[in-house]
């Protein structure tokens, strides 16, 4: 009869269990210190949001079922508004509240380049939130369509 233990089998075993737990062990703590460190999803909510109240209430020409149909004279309006008034800007898309104040950068671009460009420069760090829109700005006076790119961004 044979009376050695099965040192290497139980020793790969162990090992094998103690690498897995200690695996898992570091996993989960990574994971329930990433809500504290990033806002990033808050903020992209807020582009959203913000994106769809300038596109379809400030800017838009009021058709129905064409919101990204946008009049050339509110978009004027509207960013000269936000040049002159950024901080009443601020308050009348509700991103000035008691606890949390964000800043906002909108910009207008065609494919000749950037046409317009109103709020605060962006931050070299943070998070910041960006939706971009594919919009059609309606000249008035032509009836002239064209196609271009509204990024709303937040931080």
């Amino acid at each position: 009869m044979d009376n050695s233990g099965q040192m290497h089998m139980d020793y790969l075993i162990g090992i094998a269990i103690f690498l897995v737990s200690i695996t898992f062990v570091f996993s989960y703590t990574a994971g329930l210190f990433t809500p504290f460190q990033s806002n990033s999803d808050e903020v992209t909510l807020i582009a959203d949001r913000v994106a769809t109240n300038i596109v379809e209430q400030n800017m838009s020409v009021g058709r129905p079922g064409a919101t990204n149909l946008l009049n050339d004279t509110k978009v004027n309006d509207f960013f000269n508004y936000t040049d002159s008034n950024y901080q009443n800007t601020l308050d009348m898309l509700g991103m000035n509240g008691t606890y949390l104040r964000y800043n906002l950068n909108i910009t207008l671009e065609d494919n000749t380049g950037i046409t317009k460009l109103t709020g605060e420069s962006l931050p070299s760090q943070g998070n910041i939130g960006q939706t971009i829109r594919v919009v059609q700005l309606r000249n008035e006076t032509t009836g002239n369509i064209s196609q271009a790119i509204l990024a709303v961004r937040v931080w």
